[in-house]
């Protein structure tokens, strides 16, 4: 069932369909998740529309990783996340960064002014299209990061 996954895009908030997608889960698994594992609790807009955030995917990306490829039981792996969670917890409570916590970075115009400043002949949109580009491949090392471990 080793299938690659896309990429995530670096985007804060994703849609139910946009996250089955994203995962390989159809929507009414995710539903059900949501019942079965306590931490998985997407926000719910007007008309209990969800809409996930970038570390509720990877969250789902694990749960799924360790039901349909590590073989593990609804129980299995939500007795897993539980200590994966809490393994996380400890690491952050002795002060270590962990991936999880690099959030979005919102570029201001001062901000690409300046990195602008540094690449002559740079435009404006390119230095922000480079940037966005960068981010997205950070994202894509740390996701490749998480599953390995």
């Amino acid at each position: 069932m080793e299938k690659a996954l896309p990429p995530i895009p670096a985007k804060r908030y994703f849609t139910i369909g946009e996250v089955g997608d994203l995962c390989g889960v159809k929507p009414h698994v995710l539903r059900y998740w949501e019942q079965e594992f306590t931490q998985l609790r997407p926000m719910k807009r007007r008309g209990n529309r969800r809409y996930y955030q970038h570390h509720e995917v990877l969250m789902i990306r694990r749960i799924r990783d360790l039901l349909y490829d590590q073989g593990f039981t609804i129980s299995g792996a939500r007795n897993k996340m539980q200590e994966i969670l809490q393994t996380e917890r400890d690491k952050k409570h002795n002060g270590e960064v962990l991936l999880d916590d690099v959030e979005f970075i919102e570029f201001s115009d001062s901000a690409l002014n300046d990195f602008k400043d540094s690449q002559p002949g740079a435009s404006l949109e390119g230095v922000s299209d480079r940037l966005l580009f960068v981010r997205r491949e950070l994202f894509e090392i740390r996701d490749l990061l998480s599953i390995t471990h």
